[in-house]
């Protein structure tokens, strides 16, 4: 497979804030903004988003504003004192303004694509109220020697099927990015809410 294809994301929502300047890459200039997508449900997701000043005047403030991007799902390492932290965030290779008219909401304004391979142990479990789920760690692979690293949900016959996986697995997966709030104890007064970044996937298949 084209390596290029084997990560491909697609949404469309309201941008939540203005572009902050994240990174530098080869003379290439970064910046972060945040996209909230409707689910069917009405609960929304919010997808980090970093656009390239190449693709985009990204003196605009969109706060407000819908777009339609569509691209990969990076991830990357963030070292915060003694531990390191993995960082998701779709990186488009086309972002653009939509009209209202243009925006229907039918459950299609969040997909996503991979074609990876497990690289941590299938871990099943069930919810208080009896949903099974198993966690999957998917690395994906792309054209500059290195891969992202993935982290993706299963439910119902979906977990049961990806339980049953082992390491190194070529899986590919369907579904969208979910975010969803936690909170993290810092100490016995203290409790700080974190966002999680996953996909909730809704078909898998091994190759």
């Amino acid at each position: 497979m084209n390596l290029a294809e084997n990560n491909k994301v697609l949404i469309i929502g309201e941008v939540l804030a203005p572009f902050q300047f994240s990174s530098r890459v080869f003379d290439e200039d970064f910046y972060q903004t945040y996209v909230s997508v409707s689910r069917l449900s009405g609960e929304k997701d919010i997808i980090p988003v970093l656009v390239s000043n190449r693709m985009f005047d990204v003196t605009q403030d969109l706060t407000g504003k819908t777009v339609f991007a569509n691209g990969q799902y990076r991830s990357y390492i963030r070292k915060e004192g003694e531990r390191n932290h993995l960082i998701l965030t779709m990186c488009p290779y086309a972002f653009m303004l939509l009209d209202d008219k243009e925006v229907v909401n039918k459950g299609g304004n969040n997909q996503i694509m991979l074609d990876g391979y497990i690289c941590r142990k299938p871990v099943f479990r069930k919810t208080p109220k009896g949903r099974e789920i198993t966690d999957l760690f998917v690395a994906v692979n792309h054209p500059y020697g290195k891969s992202d690293y993935i982290p993706c949900i299963c439910w119902g016959e979906n977990a049961r099927y990806a339980e049953k996986q082992s390491i190194g697995t070529n899986v590919i997966i369907h579904g969208r990015i979910q975010s969803r709030e936690y909170s993290k104890r810092i100490n016995e007064t203290e409790v700080d809410v974190r966002v999680a970044y996953e996909v909730s996937v809704s078909k898998i298949k091994c190759k």
